[in-house]
C-alpha cells in the first residue's frame, strides 16, 4: 500500500461519515414530526457502509499477496439508506390537526439520545481521518525535505 492511497482511504471514510451525519440530522429534524397513517409517517434512516478491499481499489497491486483471504482493507462505501423496522409511536391527542378518526397521531421511531450519540461518533471518526490525511501529508513534506540536507 503506498502512501497516496491513503488519501483514497481516508477520503472514503470522510464521505461515509458525511452520509451518516446527513442522516442523524434528518432523523433529528423529522423526531417530532406527525402524521394521522402508519404509512406517511416518517421512519428513522440509517447508512449501510461496506468495506472496499484493496484489490478493488487498486488492481495493480493484486500481486501483494497476505495471509488474510479478502486482502487489506482499503476505505468504505455506502451500500444504502435502509428505513428503521421499530414500532412507530402512537399516541392519543385528538386536538391534534393531524389526528385520525380515532384520535391518534402518529410519530417517527427516533429516538434523539441514540441519534446525539451516532452524530458525535460520525463527527469523531470524520476528524480522525482528517487527522490521518494531515499526517500522511506531512510524512510526505518530510520524505521532501529529507535529501536537502
Amino acid at each position: 500500500m503506498s502512501l497516496g492511497s491513503i488519501f483514497d482511504i481516508a477520503g472514503s471514510g470522510m464521505t461515509a461519515q458525511s452520509l451518516r451525519l446527513n442522516t442523524t440530522a434528518s432523523n433529528i429534524a423529522n423526531a417530532e414530526t406527525a402524521s394521522s397513517s402508519i404509512d406517511q409517517t416518517y421512519r428513522a434512516r440509517k447508512p449501510v457502509f461496506a468495506a472496499i478491499q484493496q484489490s478493488m481499489l487498486n488492481p495493480s497491486q493484486q500481486g501483494l499477496a497476505l495471509p488474510s483471504d479478502q486482502g487489506p482493507g482499503a476505505g468504505v462505501r455506502v451500500e444504502g439508506v435502509v428505513e428503521s423496522d421499530a414500532e412507530l409511536q402512537m399516541r392519543y391527542e385528538p386536538d391534534h390537526p393531524a389526528a385520525n378518526e380515532d384520535g391518534y397521531v402518529f410519530y417517527p421511531n427516533v429516538n434523539v439520545v441514540e441519534e446525539m450519540a451516532d452524530m458525535m461518533s460520525s463527527s469523531r471518526s470524520f476528524q480522525m481521518n482528517v487527522d490521518i490525511m494531515n499526517s500522511a501529508k506531512s510524512m510526505m513534506q518530510r520524505i521532501l525535505t529529507l535529501g536537502q540536507q
